[in-house]
């Protein structure tokens, strides 16, 4: 049910953050830098909660020698403000290697680097963010027939704490995805958990990996095991013929660009599906040319000197997997003839990719004031802002889940800081910000405890 307050309602915060991966770390910093400039009446109150203990991004795939797969000049903030002093090149002066990386003469960092500069980034705000707290649920404040703000349930290991705002911005990333059937175990891993339990391994001497998928993840792992377990087969199993390379040409990559959010969210259905038709394969189920490069030649020798440790099981597919203690039993079958390839596997890894988070799985009723489209998804405004009825004054904002809307860019580093300057101009300019006087509280157990 609405809570409806009376006039003395709790004081409430312009925004509260529900997730605090990079796309709501660059969003602290846009406020952070925001505020530094303005004077009190346009300073912006907010706070980010996160159920991580700590920051963390894909930390199961930092593979010592993966790199990014976009510029360094796409981090948390050079798109939106060149001269901020959270980019990576102040991080890399911070830690001494400015001169070395310029040096390197390369656009893509190492991922453990970039994990290392969010980590860095994240620290520089961490007075927005309290890590270990768990957003539970959202509810609706009703005053005079309008919901004016929302009442952000949160739990850690203190217990459940209530907190108001004015508006929400949603960054709960995205999920792991398995076909259906499939189960996480002991032997059945996602590519996102791999670095977390490979180590278990070590000193058990496997003798043989399956790695589904056909996507840079894919790839990745296939070339990290063969690496790290130099005695086992790594079996690769793809529909296609062979890894497809990502299309980085200058012309493609333009689909990333700012402006190709605003001809995207603008154009007819049709022309999106055709865009996203023409340009998947500059993001999805691809590999660079260098790691396919790289596979191939290593399968080549390995077929000239007799010792063949790595297999691709092309235009096939995995049909069941059957974990025990000791072993997992994959099936694999051809898509051709239809044959059958039984393979008894210490780990089957799926490089199956990610789903996005339902935006809307946290709002409870609040949810039934979203508006949805012809095709029964939510409804998004070019400030990514969600569609609601007029009933609801608050601003909804999603990083992620508005593909459909937005484009390929909905999930991706690539656009980030642009983003966030866009919900940031969407805040200020709604009007939807405290008065210079209020300070944001908690209402925990009716004692209007300080927010932390």
């Amino acid at each position: 049910m609405s809570q409806v307050l009376p006039d003395d309602a709790t004081l409430v915060h312009d925004l509260i953050g529900i997730g605090f991966g990079p796309s709501n770390v660059a969003m602290a910093i846009a406020l952070s830098e925001h505020n530094a400039r303005a004077d009190g009446q346009e300073a912006v109150s907010a706070h980010f909660f996160e159920q991580q203990p700590r920051f963390g991004w894909h930390r199961g795939m930092l593979i010592d020698d993966a790199t990014m797969q976009v510029s360094f000049l796409k981090d948390l903030v050079t798109l939106r403000n060149p001269a901020s002093e959270f980019s990576f090149l102040c991080y890399l002066q911070s830690r001494g290697r400015l001169i070395d990386f310029i040096n390197h003469k390369n656009l893509f960092p190492l991922r453990v680097e970039f994990h290392d500069y969010f980590e860095w980034a994240a620290a520089k705000v961490d007075d927005l963010v309290s890590y270990g707290h768990e957003v539970v649920g959202v509810a609706p404040v009703e005053r005079d027939g309008t919901v004016q703000h929302l009442e952000v349930t949160v739990r850690s290991g203190e217990g459940l704490e209530v907190h108001r705002a004015r508006n929400l911005v949603i960054g709960t990333g995205l999920r792991p995805l398995l076909p259906e059937g499939v189960e996480r175990g002991d032997r059945v891993w996602h590519n996102s958990e791999l670095l977390a339990k490979v180590d278990a391994l070590e000193g058990t001497s496997p003798s043989r990996f399956v790695v589904v998928g056909a996507g840079q993840s894919a790839a990745e792992n296939v070339a990290y095991l063969h690496r790290r377990f130099p005695d086992a087969e790594v079996c690769a199993v793809f529909a296609r013929y062979g890894y497809s390379p990502a299309d980085d040409s200058g012309f493609a990559n333009r689909i990333f660009d700012p402006a190709a959010v605003d001809e995207y969210f603008a154009a007819p259905a049709g022309v999106k599906r055709r865009l996203m038709d023409y340009h998947g394969n500059t993001n999805y189920s691809v590999v660079d040319i260098d790691l396919i490069d790289d596979l191939y030649r290593e399968m080549y020798r390995e077929k000239v000197l007799g010792t063949e440790r790595l297999r691709f099981l092309n235009v096939s597919r995995l049909t069941d997997v059957k974990e025990t203690p000791e072993k997992v039993r994959a099936t694999v079958t051809s898509l051709v003839t239809g044959e059958e390839t039984l393979l008894d596997a210490d780990v089957v890894v799926f490089a199956t990719g990610y789903s996005p988070a339902d935006p809307l799985g946290l709002l409870g009723e609040v949810a039934d004031r979203c508006l949805r489209d012809d095709d029964g998804l939510v409804r998004v405004e070019r400030d990514y802002r969600l569609a609601t009825d007029p009933g609801l004054r608050c601003g909804i904002y999603l990083q992620g889940g508005t593909e459909h809307t937005h484009g390929i860019t909905s999930s991706l580093l690539s656009n980030t800081a642009i983003r966030v300057g866009e919900i940031l101009d969407s805040l200020l300019g709604r009007g939807t910000r405290s008065s210079g006087a209020d300070t944001a509280r908690t209402v925990a157990d009716g004692t209007g405890s300080a927010a932390r």
